[in-house]
């Protein structure tokens, strides 16, 4: 019941007109896994629910709620109170999710710098640190910055560490789980990461899929079809940076990336950038008026072979970067001057729901999606 194995998935509701069918082929002890999922996103999606509400949402039925509820109930993960009915009439219990049931790190690792986030059950951050990374010893910086982060909430029933990085080798996992203190990491690449925080605590699910880019060091995108994140052959899904774009056909990497934004500004302007700045910089829009002329072929590939409800952009620019790459974006689509098309079919573009583009945020969610709650679906 891991929605990261690999292999096709079924298309599973699980808002509504659940059917039994879904559990076919399961042995019991995973048909109880699973309704217990349903159940704990049902609440954590939806909640307060009382035990009609949930049997709606869920398919399942009465004896079998009630069940689960109490288990979850034992396991301090959901609470219950007395929900008044309307007009002063018979009252009913409705459960909701107890957040500070379970928490969860989730740590973005890329080649020089690292981000640790604390969250709970509802995706909550509560504590949230950046530290500096060298190759050769990010698990000993990954695994102190755990350390302090366990430290400063000793208190705290944190379950598992998450880990988004496209590069994190599995040398280096075997090393952090052999002195890590919480259970082993799970480890997606930083775009199904932030995808994952899209989908299961940001925007609400849409249907017809999800795309999301990341800009940093290098550019890439990832695919959220169904709910489910699409990796392609050997993962190879979403590696734009290397294609050559604009009307000066150069990689999308060496103008859209961190290394073609340092050619444009000082280095202090590019650090105040990272820190969540805006200096006033001419060259910045410059930046951007390059950027989306290139980044604009990719999103044109995206929108009219995959056709995702919305297309999302983020990274650790601020938001207002990215609001004025989108809306030049929108001005270099009608500009028929360099391509000679117009492109109506361009789904709509909007700047990531979280800091970073979610990456560590989502991380952080991959404990509890392999242990609490159900695998990722449309």
């Amino acid at each position: 019941m891991r929605y990261l194995r690999s292999g096709p998935r079924r298309y599973q509701p699980q808002d509504a007109d659940v059917t039994r069918g879904k559990t076919l082929g399961l042995r019991s002890g995973e048909i109880a896994d699973r309704n217990i999922r349903v159940i704990l996103e049902a609440i954590r999606r939806h909640g307060p629910l009382t035990r009609m509400e949930l049997g709606k949402h869920s398919g399942l039925t009465g004896p079998g709620i009630t069940n689960i509820l109490r288990r979850l109930g034992d396991e301090g993960l959901v609470t219950s109170h007395r929900r008044k009915g309307a007009g002063g009439g018979a009252t009913s219990t409705e459960f909701a999710l107890r957040p500070e049931g379970a928490f969860s790190i989730g740590i973005r690792a890329r080649q020089n710098r690292g981000e640790a986030v604390l969250v709970d059950l509802s995706g909550q951050v509560h504590d949230r640190v950046y530290f500096p990374l060298t190759q050769r010893s990010r698990v000993t910086s990954i695994q102190s910055a755990i350390e302090g982060m366990i430290g400063r909430h000793a208190d705290l029933p944190i379950i598992g560490l998450g880990i988004g990085s496209n590069d994190w080798s599995a040398e280096e996992r075997e090393q952090l789980d052999a002195t890590s203190k919480l259970p082993r990491s799970y480890v997606e690449s930083e775009c199904t990461a932030s995808l994952l925080a899209e989908r299961t605590i940001g925007t609400p699910p849409l249907k017809g899929g999800l795309a999301m880019i990341i800009i940093d060091e290098d550019v890439q995108a990832g695919f959220l079809v169904r709910g489910v994140p699409y990796s392609g052959v050997h993962g190879r899904a979403g590696n734009i940076g290397d294609m050559r774009t604009g009307p000066d056909n150069v990689p999308l990497n060496t103008v859209v990336g961190f290394g073609a934004l340092r050619k444009f500004l000082s280095g202090d302007e590019f650090s105040r950038l990272i820190d969540g700045q805006e200096p006033p910089s001419p060259l910045l829009a410059e930046w951007i008026r390059e950027a989306a002329s290139h980044l604009l072929d990719p999103i044109i590939a995206m929108a009219g072979f995959i056709a995702p409800s919305v297309i999302m952009i983020g990274g650790d620019l601020p938001r207002g970067v990215f609001d004025a790459l989108i809306h030049q974006l929108s001005v270099e689509r009608r500009d028929t001057s360099k391509r000679p098309f117009l492109t109506p079919w361009i789904s709509p573009m909007k700047p990531a729901s979280f800091s970073g583009g979610g990456v560590a945020l989502g991380a952080a969610l991959l404990p509890f999606l392999n242990t609490l709650l159900p695998p990722v679906s449309g």
